[in-house]
């Protein structure tokens, strides 16, 4: 198994709250939540899916992030290990 660590960003987005990472937007790394916490903790998961499933077809992780490695955060941190 392998941890990976994502920049996070969370917004505002009217009356609830926007995640994505920006390195994994483009293969659905986003989510949103009611509060802060809740957009962070449902990032997470988003981000463990992705990444599983990137893992598992051989695609790279991370925009440059060295082999094995990639970083997910904003101040929160979001880590997954596949």
């Amino acid at each position: 198994m392998t941890t990976y660590t994502f920049t996070a960003v969370i917004e505002p987005d009217e009356n609830r709250w926007y995640a994505y990472c920006p390195a994994l937007v483009r293969q659905g790394g986003a989510t949103w939540g009611m509060t802060r916490q809740e957009a962070l903790a449902n990032l997470e998961q988003a981000v463990k899916m992705v990444v599983a499933g990137m893992v598992e077809h051989g695609e790279p992780i991370g925009d440059g992030a060295p082999e094995g490695t990639a970083q997910v955060f904003e101040e929160p941190l979001v880590a997954v290990t596949v």
